[in-house]
């Protein structure tokens, strides 16, 4: 295969080298009541992992843990462990 021919019929924005740097970050999520409740009970049903839903909230996962530890001082298990 001729590669010249190749590269001279590639469109003009798409480049061997060029990369959109605005395609690689993901978008902002602003932290509302809403996410960190949502967060909080896929963490606590184990629906989501910690990194995920910190993403979800858009904190760090250190301030996502932090949150997760007062949800769960506050909110008592709903759920009976059998012996």
């Amino acid at each position: 295969m001729n590669l010249e021919i190749f590269f001279t019929n590639l469109p003009n924005s798409m480049g061997l080298l060029k990369i959109d740097k605005n395609n690689l970050t993901p978008a902002k999520v602003k932290t509302t009541p809403q996410n960190v409740a949502e967060a909080n009970m896929a963490l606590f049903r184990a629906t989501m992992n910690l990194p995920t839903a910190a993403k979800h909230c858009g904190m760090t996962q250190k301030e996502m843990k932090l949150t997760f530890w007062e949800f769960l001082k506050y909110n008592e298990p709903d759920y009976e462990i059998e012996s």
